[in-house]
Order: C-alpha cells, then sequence, then structure tokens
C-alpha cells in the first residue's frame, strides 16, 4: 500500500512562504491517485485545503485561493502545496492524502506555524 511522508512545515512569520511536500513510496501508479492536502487546527475539524486530480485538475478552498498552489510531479511520485501570504489562521497540522477508490491513504501529517 502506498505510503506518504510529509515535509516542509515549520514556523513563518504573517505574510511569508511555506513549501509542502509529499512523497509517495511503495507506489508504481502514484500517476493516477487523485491527490490533496487537509489540514485541522486546535478545537477544529479537519478541512480540505486542495486537490488535484490525475490530470492535473485542481481544487482550493475559498480560503486559500490565490495564495496556495497544489503541483504535482509524477517522475518524482510528489506533490507539493505552495503556500505564499501566510496568515495566523493558516496554522495548522497539514495532512497528505492520496485517494484511488477504495482506497485512502494519508500522511502523518505537517505543522505550519504562522506568527502575527
Amino acid at each position: 500500500q502506498v505510503q506518504l511522508v510529509e515535509s516542509g512545515g515549520g514556523l513563518v512569520q504573517t505574510g511569508g512562504s511555506l513549501r509542502l511536500s509529499c512523497a509517495a513510496s511503495r507506489s508504481s501508479i502514484f500517476s493516477l491517485y487523485a491527490m490533496g492536502w487537509y489540514r485541522q487546527a486546535p478545537g477544529k475539524q479537519r478541512e480540505l485545503v486542495a486537490t488535484i486530480t490525475s490530470g492535473g485538475s485542481t481544487n482550493y478552498a475559498d480560503s486559500v485561493k490565490g495564495r496556495f498552489t497544489i503541483t504535482r510531479d509524477n517522475a518524482k511520485n510528489t506533490v507539493y502545496l505552495q503556500m505564499d501570504s501566510l496568515n495566523p489562521e493558516d496554522t495548522a497540522v497539514y495532512y497528505c492524502n492520496a485517494r484511488l477508490p477504495p482506497l485512502a491513504v494519508w500522511g502523518q501529517g505537517t505543522q505550519v506555524t504562522v506568527s502575527s
């Protein structure tokens, strides 16, 4: 089964940028997976941030449109989330998700903290 490992989280000031990476291992069919980034802030439910289909179509939460960009590199089995113009409301644990029904796999998460 595919395994996902996120990286790139950290502490950044308001207005700063971070790029998250999610590397998939144990998969020779990464290109077939729909990939997504979700986040969960303390005391809140996990919410969708952005998704990208196997064909490259993207979808974003309204709160991140125009600031975040999701991309994928199938040759590297990796999906990225470029986050610009960060604000404290973006503080959360960010999770990578891979879907190929009926399979759905989550990474362990990476912490993003935006200071004011």
